[in-house]
């Protein structure tokens, strides 16, 4: 990619990769701030943003008269057949770095933790035995001496997701098993 390769000079350290790897302190506060209610809030669906977060006001039948909360319809009320609404995880599970953690695991919370993810530049994200990464198109320090630093000689479970942790893990196996091992990578042309 032209023009977003990091230069360092000679001598300067690698540039610190914890932003763009650790769920920052800031980013705690954010979510513990965000309004929640185990029993109303809930996932709909929405034509631009796939799913939108809202506040369920009232149920009739298999009706359900949702206002939404966040996104670009915020504000409105609409009614969804009950099968469409979704349950919200507690803001704890936000920015979650295992989806297999999470309470609820639907559609709608799988993309709201990776697209939150994202947003604050983490762009790597558990599910269960698969490492996924959303593609910034822009290039963050986190591919560098300092970085495989971080995940040297550790476990999965003792440091962000990454590839590098993947990696770490597989020559641990081959090392310990003496055994071959191997690492599938799938998605677009060029992953």
């Amino acid at each position: 990619m032209p023009g977003t390769k990091i230069v360092l000079n000679a001598g300067e350290p690698d540039p610190d990769p914890a932003p763009f790897l650790f769920v920052s302190a800031e980013i705690k506060k954010k979510i513990a701030e965000k309004p929640y209610d185990p029993k109303r809030s809930a996932y709909v669906p929405h034509p631009e943003e796939k799913f939108a977060e809202g506040l369920i006001e009232e149920t009739v039948g298999n009706k359900v008269k949702v206002k939404i909360t966040l996104g670009s319809s915020a504000g409105e009320t609409k009614e969804y057949k009950q099968e469409l609404v979704t349950q919200v995880n507690p803001p704890k599970y936000d920015c979650c770095e295992d989806m297999s953690n999470l309470t609820y695991l639907n559609d709608a919370s799988v993309l709201f933790n990776l697209k939150q993810r994202y947003v604050e530049r983490l762009i790597y994200t558990y599910s269960g035995l698969f490492c996924i990464a959303v593609n910034p198109y822009k290039r963050f320090p986190i591919y560098t001496m300092r970085t495989v630093g971080v995940y040297r000689t550790k476990r999965r479970n003792e440091v962000p997701p990454h590839i590098f942790a993947i990696a770490e893990g597989s020559y641990h196996s081959m090392c310990l098993k003496c055994k071959n091992q191997s690492i599938l990578i799938t998605g677009e042309s060029g992953a």
